[in-house]
């Protein structure tokens, strides 16, 4: 029997090992958390492709990640606030009816066993991640963090390298939705790349005034 989740759809993507700070105010979100409160389970967060959570008729992702849930506060206007922590990767199976808020037959997606090559690239990604932070503290950016605390794991590692990347939620989807560790770690080593060359492409150009 395939389970069924409770369903979170967002406009940003929760990478396994990430968080994501929400903020419950819709009715039937407010029941679903009341709802896993008291069975004690997560939801599955997965990225909207088109549209707006509001109201439904959204199109949503079909990979996803199994959060759980931390420090929910329930606040005196029956809104919530809590923390989805990302567990595992999962992949949507089939969508139910939105009834009485969003459910889907889940199945979880593992990463096949890693090749002896992976923690190199894991480091490789570390850096090219730490290059491209550092661009950003030198352009002015604020709230990136400095210090990278990377699990041993390397596909841990290769996850929490990605959530914890300035990308936005399309990278981050390729990122997610990638078929082993080594391809989304190679994925991210390229993009990260591309960011700092964007980034400092459009440094130079400050500093020389501009075109033209």
């Amino acid at each position: 029997m395939v389970p069924v989740l409770p369903m979170f759809p967002l406009g940003t993507v929760l990478q396994p090992t990430g968080a994501v700070p929400l903020q419950v105010f819709e009715p039937r979100y407010r029941r679903m958390m009341r709802d896993c409160l008291a069975e004690q389970e997560g939801f599955g967060v997965v990225l909207i492709e088109r549209g707006s959570e509001v109201g439904g008729g959204d199109v949503r992702a079909s990979v996803g990640t199994r959060a759980a849930i931390v420090e929910p506060v329930q606040l005196a206007d029956g809104r919530w606030t809590l923390l989805g922590v990302g567990i595992e990767r999962l992949r949507v199976v089939r969508w139910l009816t939105d009834d009485p808020y969003p459910r889907a037959e889940v199945e979880p997606w593992p990463d096949p066993a890693p090749s002896a090559a992976l923690p190199s690239l894991v480091a490789s990604a570390a850096a090219s991640l730490r290059r491209l932070l550092a661009a950003f503290s030198e352009a002015g950016g604020r709230g990136i963090p400095v210090e990278l605390e990377v699990p041993d794991d390397p596909i841990l590692a290769s996850y929490r390298l990605c959530a914890l990347s300035p990308l936005g939620p399309v990278d981050q989807y390729r990122l997610l939705s990638a078929p082993s560790t080594q391809a989304r770690v190679e994925l991210l080593i390229g993009l990260l790349d591309e960011a700092r060359e964007v980034l400092l492409a459009g440094m130079r150009l400050d500093g020389d005034g501009g075109p033209g």
